[in-house]
């Protein structure tokens, strides 16, 4: 069915169906996927996504068959990771005319990706809207969901929403929509909300009020299969999912610090658990019995150690404590470093080689970006002096609730 599909008057699917165990974000794909794009041949035609970068060429030869790409007027990005946009550079040199629609923070990732430096856009913001000659376009951005430069946009007349990557499964369908699929679809969309939207639950919520008021009629996204009933179900279990708490998780902090910095760190990361309703115990290294840290860290789901730095290296008794935990079955726990520095801030480092020396799953920034995209969570958490200012308490939160919502996520 790689070929066009009517799913509106005037809308039509355009997108690829790739059959394949498809490697995707870490899993394979066992039910292979979809890679979603749909064209309005309205008063000015209108392609809504592409599809992944291998299929690119073969996609605007496609679509080169049902329009000629000269009267392409408007090309929206929801998403640019490339198995949304990849198709854009093959589109893009056949679409000549096209004004390409995105966010902001979009524009220069595509300009780079693709070389379309020299190409029009049109930065939207949430709420604004675009006539595409006898149907509206309205925009609402959901950033961090999954990436900091996400949108999506609802045809007004035709009721349908276009999410990308939200509200998808991960299926090479055989029919477009759910009702014809022959099965309940419910366990793929919930697989593929746990695998790829779960950990940016709190975003969820953004999501939820951006199309509480949108009266939907159907849901094209971006992977598998299109809804068109009960679509209110489906909106309604991301809004069960996205409320599901933590209770019952359990996060260690251990400190040692040398002007309390590192310690206000630490009440910080306590606090911001708590709020996330994960239990906390916190422990001084220097003023706490070893055998009482290693059992709380033993029994947590989540351990954060942190020093301040002196002379490169950490201070007190922290070190016994992590050459024990090298010997301790600690799989599959959480861990992250944190500390206050002056200079250069060293002790974070050694602590993070320790972490990195058991079991744990230990956080890192590069991990963060490569599996969820996001480019405001760092680890190891590092403050210079006194974390009092907003921007550092911020960081620290940031980290903090991430964890929060891998507990969840991950367990």
């Amino acid at each position: 069915m790689n070929t066009e599909y009517k799913i509106a008057q005037d809308t039509y699917w355009v997108g690829k169906i790739d059959n394949r165990e498809v490697p995707f974000h870490r899993l394979i794909l066992a039910k292979g996927t979809t890679y979603n794009s749909y064209l309005l041949k309205t008063g000015k035609p209108t392609v809504i996504d592409t599809v992944d970068m291998e299929f690119g060429r073969e996609y605007a030869e496609r679509l080169s068959q049902f329009i000629d790409p000269m009267d392409i007027e408007y090309i929206v990005i929801n998403h640019t990771e490339p198995d949304h946009s990849g198709g854009l550079a093959a589109l893009a040199s056949r679409a000549v005319n096209a004004t390409i629609v995105c966010t902001e923070i979009a524009v220069p990732e595509l300009q780079e990706m693709y070389k379309l430096h020299s190409r029009n856009f049109l930065i939207v913001k949430d709420g604004d809207t675009l006539d595409i000659g006898g149907k509206t376009l309205l925009f609402k951005e959901t950033p961090y969901l999954h990436t900091a430069e996400t949108m999506i946009t609802y045809c007004v007349e035709d009721k349908i929403l276009f999410p990308c990557d939200i509200f998808s499964t991960h299926v090479a369908v055989e029919k477009l929509f759910s009702d014809e699929a022959g099965f309940d679809i419910t366990e793929d969309f919930k697989g593929y909300y746990s695998a790829i939207i779960h950990p940016h639950r709190r975003y969820v919520r953004t999501l939820i009020e951006a199309v509480q008021d949108l009266d939907i009629e159907m849901i094209a996204p971006s992977h598998g299969f299109l809804i068109r009933e009960n679509v209110r179900k489906y909106i309604d279990l991301y809004d069960v999912l996205s409320r599901e708490t933590t209770e019952g998780k359990k996060a260690a902090i251990v400190y040692t610090t040398l002007k309390n910095n590192t310690k206000k760190m630490a009440n910080i990361l306590q606090d911001c658990l708590k709020e996330n309703h994960i239990g906390t115990e916190v422990w001084d290294a220097d003023k706490s019995s070893a055998a009482e840290i290693l059992s709380s860290i033993a029994s947590a789901d989540a351990v954060f150690v942190g020093s301040s730095t002196r002379y490169a290296d950490m201070i007190g008794n922290l070190e016994p404590i992590l050459q024990e935990m090298k010997n301790m079955n600690l799989e599959g726990k959480l861990a992250a470093a944190f500390g206050s520095y002056g200079w250069s801030g060293e002790a974070i480092e050694v602590i993070q080689d320790y972490l990195n020396a058991t079991n744990m799953t230990v956080q890192s920034t590069s991990e963060v970006i490569k599996s969820t995209g996001m480019i405001h969570v760092e680890f190891p958490i590092r403050v210079r002096f006194s974390p009092k200012d907003a921007e550092k308490v911020q960081k620290i939160k940031n980290a903090a609730e991430f964890v929060s919502d891998l507990l969840l996520s991950a367990y």
